[in-house]
Parts: C-alpha cells; sequence; structure tokens
C-alpha cells in the first residue's frame, strides 16, 4: 500500500517579509505608473520617438 507524504501548506511570514512586499510593490506600481503617464503625454502631443 502507498504512503502518501504530509506536506503543511501554512508557511509563517515574519512581519519584515510583509513590509519588504509592500516596498517593493509601491516601488513597481510608481515606476509603472510614471512611465504609463509620460508614454500617455508623448501620445497625445504626438512626439514621435524610437518606438514609432
Amino acid at each position: 500500500m502507498p504512503k502518501a507524504a504530509r506536506i503543511s501548506t501554512s508557511i509563517p511570514v515574519s512581519p519584515a517579509f510583509e513590509s519588504s512586499d509592500t516596498t517593493q510593490f509601491v516601488t513597481v506600481a510608481l515606476f509603472s505608473g510614471i512611465g504609463l503617464l509620460i508614454s500617455l503625454v508623448a501620445v497625445i502631443l504626438g512626439i514621435q520617438g524610437v518606438w514609432f
């Protein structure tokens, strides 16, 4: 009869990891938002760049 291994699905998370994840998310969101804003302004103003 085969035996199955029990794998725990709960992983303890320390507050330092949560803070780091939040900081990384905010950094990526701000960087993406600024890039999208610059791209939108460039398209609206009709500025031609290397992507055209």
